[in-house]
């Protein structure tokens, strides 16, 4: 079969595809966008902008009842979830749709629909149609992945795109993962009026964050009515007439929760295994998460790897980085590397947590004398002011080199104070830098230059 010939084939069109596509097309190059689905990947589709948009349905519903400590009258809250649902799904359509609308009239770009497997380190074959190209570009994203536990192919479950596409409240959600999509969905679900429990297998939710935002978080949540059950060693499911019956062998509390749904949100793998990654010989590990070095090329040359697939970061803001990384040194000559990426990210509860460079505990693990400046947000005007006070500043940096190693907002508006903190840390700045400035009354950043002031050794 004779190959349609191009310069250049990217498979997938999530964060990381599209914009290079058009950016190789840009450059004069004859290229290939195949997606087998909606353009947008998890971001568009089932992941950032679906989840937030519920997630700001349920904070005006949790506004709406505590309206009257703000000297509001408001009548009694309830979510049309028909409503809520039909929002999220118009928002997720008009993103999809702009995103499509632009590839289409990018010049030198061909989009092809449907499941793209490669063929060869060259070729990929689309649904019988041949495309060859000296260059590939991987991008097709990951899913949520289904655990192995006992009996979980025996009762229905959802994982975080089935659960978006309800246009009805659960009764009672049990949420299986105490991680961010898990603690997201869990509070959203609570605010518009369900029950929600979360099992969680370890100690704590969010195992990745030092135990004191770890804590906060909990409190947060069970303030708001949030069930949490952590050391849930023996997770198991079995039917329960209308119901789901969740084993959790926890050391205290019933041995079992029932639920009328249950989210499964512990981890993502990504979506490799039918992708023809052999017959190109590209290397994976034993997750299938494509192997790529610093400039996210992969065990093949001529194909790079780019966003979740790659395993260098899970979210919208580090594959569009991909995308930067490879654009730049593909094309403008540059040496851009993925390992000078410092780590970043937010958890979209609310209060949101911000976090930029190390947690307390890298921090400690790495041997340097740490200094460290911590802020409640009690003391933060702004959140007084919202009356929302829950959460605090964390900040890190060396005591020697005066270097900024790392920072946690977790309150009002922190997913946003944070960058003035990640920032300066790519600048590269001193703490007297931060610390000096003057930063505007009233927000939540104007308590980044005290708390900087106000640092102690690391007890």
């Amino acid at each position: 079969m004779t190959a349609e010939r191009f310069d250049d084939i990217v498979i997938g069109a999530g964060q990381a595809g599209p914009s290079l596509a058009a950016r190789l097309a840009g450059a004069g190059r004859k290229v290939a966008l195949v997606e087998r689905r909606f353009y947008g990947g998890t971001c568009i589709n089932t992941g950032c902008r679906p989840t937030k948009t519920l997630i700001a349905s349920a904070k005006v519903a949790e506004m709406a009842r505590r309206a009257a400590e703000f000297g509001i009258v408001a009548g009694p809250v309830s979510a049309d979830m028909k409503a809520v649902h039909a929002r999220v799904a118009a928002i997720v359509a008009k993103g999809r749709q702009e995103l499509a609308d632009w590839l289409a009239g990018v010049n030198g770009l061909t989009l092809v629909h449907g499941h793209a497997r490669l063929t060869g380190p060259k070729r990929v074959d689309v649904a019988g149609r041949a495309l060859e190209a000296e260059r590939l570009f991987l991008d097709v994203g990951a899913r949520a992945a289904l655990p192995d536990l006992p009996g979980v192919r025996d009762v229905p479950t959802l994982d975080n795109s089935t659960l978006l596409a309800l246009d009805e409240l659960p009764r009672h959600l049990v949420v299986v993962g105490g991680g961010y999509v898990g603690l997201e969905f869990a509070q959203a679900f609570r605010r518009l009026g369900a029950d929600v429990t979360i099992v969680e297998k370890g100690p704590q939710v969010i195992s990745r964050e030092d135990p004191d935002i770890s804590e906060a978080v909990r409190r947060i949540l069970e303030d708001e009515g949030v069930r949490i059950r952590t050391h849930a060693e023996c997770i198991r499911f079995k039917p329960h007439g209308d119901r789901v019956a969740v084993h959790v062998d926890c050391a205290e509390g019933a041995p079992e929760e029932f639920g009328t749904h249950v989210l499964l949100a512990m981890g993502r793998r990504p979506n490799t295994d039918d992708l023809g990654l052999d017959a190109a010989g590209v290397a994976t590990d034993k997750r299938g998460t494509i192997t790529v070095d610093d400039r996210l090329a992969t065990s093949v040359p001529g194909i790079w790897a780019l966003g979740e697939c790659n395993g260098r970061g899970a979210f919208t803001h580090t594959a569009y980085n991909d995308y930067e990384i490879v654009a730049a040194n593909l094309l403008d000559g540059a040496d851009r590397k993925v390992t000078d990426r410092l780590p970043a990210y937010a958890l979209f509860t609310d209060p949101p947590l911000g976090r930029a460079g190390m947690t307390e505990a890298e921090a400690r693990a790495s041997g340097r004398p740490v200094l460290v400046g911590t802020r409640p947000m009690t003391r933060v005007s702004r959140a007084v002011e919202k009356g929302e006070p829950a959460g605090f500043i964390k900040v890190l940096a060396d005591a020697d080199t005066r270097e900024i190693l790392g920072a946690a907002i977790l309150g009002v508006e922190g997913d946003e104070a944070i960058h003035a903190v990640l920032d300066l840390m790519y600048a590269g700045a001193p703490v007297e830098t931060i610390a000096r400035a003057v930063h505007i009354h009233p927000t939540v950043a104007e308590l980044l230059p005290t708390v900087f002031q106000e640092m102690k050794p690391l007890a």
